[in-house]
């Protein structure tokens, strides 16, 4: 995979592509009309709308592209209306995969040098995090923002019994935002999707076809709200 790297001298369009397409079916089911965690609100303000506000206060963020569950496009506009979002430029109804909604996310993405694929229901990105993001795609054609892993890890069988005890120095529990330049995120989705690659996120679809790709150094607090616990803790 050809990796045609950008130097820093000038202007680079960069969007950031917001996946927020899913029902966030391990939150729970008791939310107000059942909505989907992202539009859960934390001390009166929906989830999505902290995470949209990062990228939208970032400077080198010129566009965004929010993917929404179908049927809930006309409540993400009220949402970026409320809160006078102007980088978001268009409303993506979600896939049957992620996958899907964010291939969708990225035709749309008319003129992106630089694509930053980052979970809605992650709020708690930095600064830091995105300008580390946009500089290693830059640097590296494909990142991702990691941390080291804590605890040790255990591979085990269809049993359950343990196989293998990787060496913990080496692993990185991935978060994002997962960064790219545009031409190799497109290539890797277009070919991965062709041959139903199955995922769990946009780096994957890079190591498919063998491209290589760079783990840069993000932080704990930068956590994905997946369940009602993650409210609880983070309220203590």
């Amino acid at each position: 995979m050809h990796t045609e790297i950008i130097d820093g001298g000038d202007r680079i369009n960069t969007t950031a592509i917001i996946a927020a397409g899913g029902r966030g079916t391990r939150f729970g089911k008791n939310l107000p009309g059942d909505l989907p965690k992202q539009y859960y609100e934390i001390d009166g303000k929906p989830i999505i709308a902290y995470t949209l506000e990062k990228f939208e206060n970032h400077p080198l963020i010129n566009e965004i592209i929010l993917t929404s569950p179908p049927g809930f496009e006309s409540f993400s506009q009220k949402i970026i209306n409320r809160y006078g979002f102007t980088k978001v430029s268009k409303i993506i109804t979600g896939g049957t995969t992620r996958s899907h909604t964010v291939y969708n996310a990225l035709k749309q993405s008319d003129g992106a040098q630089i694509v930053l694929i980052h979970d809605g229901a992650r709020p708690f990105v930095s600064h830091e995090e995105i300008d580390a993001s946009v500089d290693g795609a830059k640097k590296y054609g494909a990142c991702a923002v990691g941390v080291p892993v804590k605890d040790t890890i255990k591979i085990c069988d269809d049993e359950g019994f343990v196989i293998e005890t990787p060496v913990r120095e080496k692993l990185r529990q991935i978060m994002t935002p997962q960064s790219f330049l545009f031409n190799i995120i497109m290539d890797a989705y277009e070919r991965g999707l062709a041959t139903n690659a199955i995922v769990t996120d946009d780096l994957s679809m890079v190591e498919m076809l063998g491209g290589r790709c760079r783990i840069i150094n993000g932080s704990y607090a930068n956590i994905k709200i997946t369940t009602i616990d993650d409210l609880t803790k983070l309220r203590r």
